[in-house]
């Protein structure tokens, strides 16, 4: 199997293999016909010819016949893998402006997916459909899953830095290069339950106060209903697909693991009472959006500092399910094995792992319409 890079848009493109030349075009469709030829999962937008999206963990996923497959992509910020019958095939760096291509595939069916492994709140990435090598053919979109589960949090969700292997990345790609959204403990959970996920997640942030008490005049609300974070005032529309029977939220962090600096508006205790009411807000647009039959998780992780973020988590359940919503359910993870060799502290690839493993157990467990 080979893979190659070819300039995005209509191109000629000749990839040579060991045995042969084969002359391939690539042309990319409007982005209506791209999405109608790919399931697409995560926040996106349609313009001129592509999908744009900004959010961790957006994926496409497609069927084709033949022996290979272009990937259109048009961004210079992120990083993607590509997998065909679920395998890694590519890891693209900041691809560009590309056609990239697999080839060498055995002349039959195959699904090949895309999905993006970094963060970019600030840049949209566009993907303009997926290509089939002369001969072949893009088919039917595959089916989408009927569990859906939405994960929405900070760094930790995000995968931030997972792929590390180290704290200090410095000398190492810094954190884009050393993250993966799709091996996530979100992403990891999804799989283990056959369930199509967002990751709605934006590191730094918090309900109400952001890491180290840091640009004070926003949090993770205010992005939240936006289909591309970089665009103030947008809304993402929810095409009607989207039902998850789980969302996972969390959010706190970034509020409590910081002590509050000189200057802040802050008290502990003016901090706890906002994140509080903060919380309730946010479940309460969970709930008006996504409807009373929504099992809503809200998590909580140990700091080193505190234990004021799980306790008021665990308050904001007990106070919902006081108002008579057995939905929403709180859950706290752990485990003496978490290395934290992500970028600066944060959870390694081992550490996703086990905190899907714990995730997966609990969700199993409860009694989910699905």
């Amino acid at each position: 199997m080979r893979t190659h890079r070819r300039p995005f848009g209509p191109a000629l493109v000749t990839i040579a293999t060991a045995a042969l030349v084969t002359t391939l075009t690539a042309v990319p469709a409007q982005a209506s016909a791209v999405s109608a030829r790919v399931h697409t999962v995560g926040r996106v937008t349609t313009a001129n010819h592509s999908l744009h999206y900004t959010w961790p963990g957006v994926y496409f996923e497609g069927r084709f016949r033949g022996g290979g497959v272009g990937v259109v992509l048009n961004d210079p910020v992120n990083d993607y893998e590509v997998q065909v019958d679920g395998t890694t095939v590519a890891t693209l760096v900041t691809p560009g402006r590309t056609t990239h291509w697999v080839t060498g595939l055995a002349n039959t069916e195959h699904r090949v997916r895309l999905v993006k492994r970094t963060e970019s709140p600030w840049a949209a990435g566009e993907f303009g459909g997926f290509v089939a090598a002369t001969g072949g053919a893009i088919l039917a979109k595959p089916r989408a899953r009927t569990r859906q589960i939405e994960f929405i949090g900070d760094s930790y969700t995000a995968g931030y830095g997972n792929a590390a292997g180290t704290r200090d990345c410095s000398g190492i790609g810094g954190v884009d290069r050393n993250s993966n959204a799709d091996l996530s403990f979100g992403a990891l959970t999804a799989r283990a339950l056959n369930a199509d996920y967002q990751l709605n997640a934006h590191s730094g942030l918090g309900m109400v106060r952001n890491y180290n008490g840091g640009n004070p005049g926003v949090d993770f609300r205010t992005y939240y209903d936006r289909g591309l974070q970089n665009v103030e005032g947008d809304v993402w529309r929810n095409p009607g697909t989207w039902r998850p029977q789980v969302v996972v939220v969390g959010l706190g962090i970034n509020d409590f693991s910081t002590a509050i600096n000189p200057g802040e508006p802050w008290t502990p205790d003016s901090l706890a009472a906002a994140y509080q009411a903060a919380y309730h807000g946010f479940l309460d647009k969970l709930r008006a959006r996504y409807g009373p039959a929504t099992t809503i998780v809200v998590s909580a992780t140990h700091l080193a500092n505190t234990t004021t973020f799980a306790d008021l988590a665990q308050r904001v359940v007990a106070e919902r399910n006081r108002r008579g919503d057995d939905r929403v359910r709180y859950w706290y993870y752990d485990d003496p094995s978490l290395d934290r060799l992500g970028c600066d502290w944060h959870p390694s690839l081992h550490d996703h792992r086990v905190i899907a493993d714990q995730l997966t157990t609990y969700l199993a467990a409860l009694p989910l319409t699905w």
